[in-house]
């Protein structure tokens, strides 16, 4: 396996990853356990608005996942000679 190819494979681990949690944690009852740990000026983290934005970065990062994926997966096949 060559040094592009696990490149390629980490980032999509890495996508995959944080795009589960952004699009998960900021729904869960964890966030306002740990919001309430932090200073009063970032009480603006508890808004829907701002939890559905970072929910939203999540599932770009999904997306992007999903993409390089299949991109991975037809250079594979055309490396093997399938269409």
């Amino acid at each position: 396996m060559d040094l592009e190819r696990v490149v390629g494979l980490v980032f999509v681990l890495y996508c995959a990853t944080a795009g589960v949690v952004l699009v998960l944690i900021p729904w869960s009852p964890g966030w306002d356990r740990m919001l309430s740990h932090l200073p009063a000026g970032l009480e603006l983290l508890r808004l829907p608005l701002v939890r559905g934005a970072i929910s939203g970065f999540g599932l770009v990062h999904l997306v992007w996942c999903a993409h390089d994926l299949l991109q991975m997966m037809r250079t594979e096949a055309s490396r093997h000679g399938q269409p």
